[in-house]
């Protein structure tokens, strides 16, 4: 089916009531996704709060959080952090440290600098420097028949055309950047004086990063000292025989710095020292983090393409691994298109993949990839990730198939030797404007029933990845579709292993499929693939408060405090 001129958000008549239970505050603050608007954040903010302060707290810090269960959303961290700034100032200085935690200590100067110079301001930094891209480029490429002289003139008038522009985009003023610092620096200064909440949250950062540094200082000093004794002692090097203690004690230091500090540093072998110093070649390929290596790659193609190469073949031979831990399965998807043919976003899945499956396959697992047209820009591509992550780590009969998002549902097989032909496929698959829940069912019951397959064989999960709004499927006005499907599994012989359904919200979609205490049924939402590690590591029964409570599970979390 070819999309038409729009695409309306698909209709639904499930009911929409659950009040004010743990899963609707996860609801209301776990789905901050960058379609969620400002307003609406504050709104659900607000209720989550209102309902439990600190579990409301332990979601924000949910998103941020880079590893197991979090959501790894830095921008919506952000967002959640100026309305605890606006609405709970002492909450958020008084977790400063376990703020850094969750994620890492420039967070904490974000958030001072967001707050300073308000929430859009990365983004209309970016707007200007667009601006200037537009101004500078326009009428590049033009047949140069014209002379020296008039190309400088042209040259001039784009330049005052940009400077322009972003004067108007800030508010008339156009002024160097000297000035601009000196104009930030005395906003601060005026803003640190009369506003107590800022200057409360602005000592406290500061207090923490001064205690942090004193206390690397003494650790270093101290501990360095001791340690310095205990490798170079008297005993064993007469050198410092009748030596001065104190300068005993630094002339040792310094060695074990010179020695013993320097070497270890070097054995970390971090990709950037090797950038910085121009040594491609001795670059060590293994020992670059997943996110490094998908930003430096083109780079390690360019300076050192032999090498690289090799190393990727030893990754396909097994000879050699590629880290993959920190990248969302959507971003690895997004780089097989980044020009290098998609090699190292293969092996990066590929890694991704082995990773999870070790911790405890997905078995007898299957998804629903919503590719229609509401489904248009991040949503699309994490449904499509998502649907193939869930594809491959799946067991048989159901591996590698998908279910179409479309009235007239098919068990699909995903075609391709690649995950780049593989995502493209999926992305090609029939879809249409709605899809028939119910049908969805009836699809996996006729495979059960033509295949006589045993209740461990039948399936015992369905992925959901969509943006949370479904075709009514039963008339009856007191049941809800998913009570519906438990009816028809019972009727063909399976009422013992009816499928738990996980609905996987990737829009900023309100519509609740199900009471938020109905057990088997699970409401998730954002982009992150640790999210599926719940699901991995759980008994049968989930329910939504359950994988809520499993997400905010754990000592960090413990640290955080209430205070306003």
């Amino acid at each position: 089916m070819l999309p038409g001129p729009c695409f309306p958000l698909r209709s639904t008549s499930f009911q929409l009531s659950i009040g004010t239970t743990l899963c609707d505050v996860e609801r209301r603050v776990g789905i901050f996704l960058p379609t969620t608007p400002p307003g609406e954040v504050a709104d659900r903010l607000k209720l989550a709060w209102d309902h439990d302060p600190l579990k409301a707290l332990k979601l924000i810090c949910n998103l941020r959080k880079v590893r197991g269960t979090g959501k790894s959303d830095r921008e919506g961290f952000y967002t959640t952090a100026l309305w605890l700034h606006q609405h709970h100032p002492k909450t958020l200085a008084g977790n400063v440290a376990a703020f850094a935690d969750f994620g890492y200590f420039k967070d904490l100067l974000e958030i001072l600098f967001r707050i300073l110079e308000g929430a859009e301001s990365r983004k209309s930094a970016k707007r200007i420097g667009i601006y200037w891209q537009i101004y500078m480029l326009n009428g590049r490429g033009k047949k140069r028949r014209i002379g020296k002289k008039r190309r400088n003139e042209e040259k001039k008038r784009r330049r005052k055309e940009a400077f322009k522009a972003m004067a108007e985009f800030r508010g008339g003023k156009n002024s160097t950047p000297e000035e601009r610092r000196i104009e930030r620096a005395r906003r601060v200064v005026e803003r640190f004086n009369n506003d107590a909440d800022f200057r409360f949250l602005h000592n406290c950062i500061s207090d923490l990063f001064a205690q942090l540094l004193r206390s690397d200082m003494e650790i270093i000093t101290l501990l360095c000292e001791t340690i310095a004794k205990k490798v170079f002692p008297v005993a064993e090097f007469p050198e410092y025989e009748g030596v001065e203690e104190a300068h005993y004690a630094y002339r040792v230091r310094d060695r074990l710095r010179k020695e013993v500090l320097v070497p270890l540093r070097k054995a970390l072998q971090l990709p950037e020292v090797y950038i910085g110093a121009n040594d491609w070649g001795s670059l060590p390929y293994n020992r670059v983090a997943s996110v490094a290596m998908k930003t430096y790659k083109t780079q390690f193609y360019n300076h050192d393409e032999k090498r690289f190469k090799e190393y990727l073949q030893k990754v396909k031979s097994g000879e050699a691994t590629i880290a993959a831990g920190a990248l969302l399965p959507h971003e690895i998807i997004e780089s097989l298109n980044d020009g290098d043919e998609g090699e190292v976003a293969e092996l990066q899945w590929r890694r991704m993949v082995d990773d999870m499956a070790k911790i405890g396959k997905l078995s007898n697992c299957l998804a629903i990839s919503d590719v229609s047209g509401s489904m248009e820009g991040i949503p699309m591509k994490v449904s499509v990730a998502l649907g193939i992550l869930v594809s491959e780590l799946s067991e048989e009969p159901w591996k590698g198939k998908l279910i179409t998002f479309s009235r007239n549902p098919k068990l699909q097989k995903v075609e391709g030797e690649s995950l780049k032909s593989k995502s493209e496929f999926v992305e090609r698959m029939e879809w249409g404007m709605n899809t028939d829940f119910q049908k969805v069912f009836d699809v996996i019951l006729e495979v059960a029933v033509k295949g006589k397959l045993k209740a461990e064989e039948m399936i015992k999960r369905l992925f959901v990845f969509s943006d949370m709004e479904f075709d009514q499927a039963s008339s009856n006005p007191w049941e809800t579709d998913y009570e519906a499907i438990v009816r028809k599994f019972k009727e063909k012989g399976y009422g013992e292993c009816v499928p738990e359904i996980v609905f996987w919200n990737l829009r900023d979609s309100m519509a609740t499929p199900v009471a938020g205490n109905q057990k088997g049924v699970a409401l998730v939402s954002g982009y992150s693939k640790n999210l599926m590690k719940i699901f991995l590591e759980k008994g049968r029964i989930i329910d939504p408060v359950e994988v809520m409570d499993a997400a905010i599970a754990g000592e960090k979390y413990q640290k955080l405090v209430v205070l306003d």
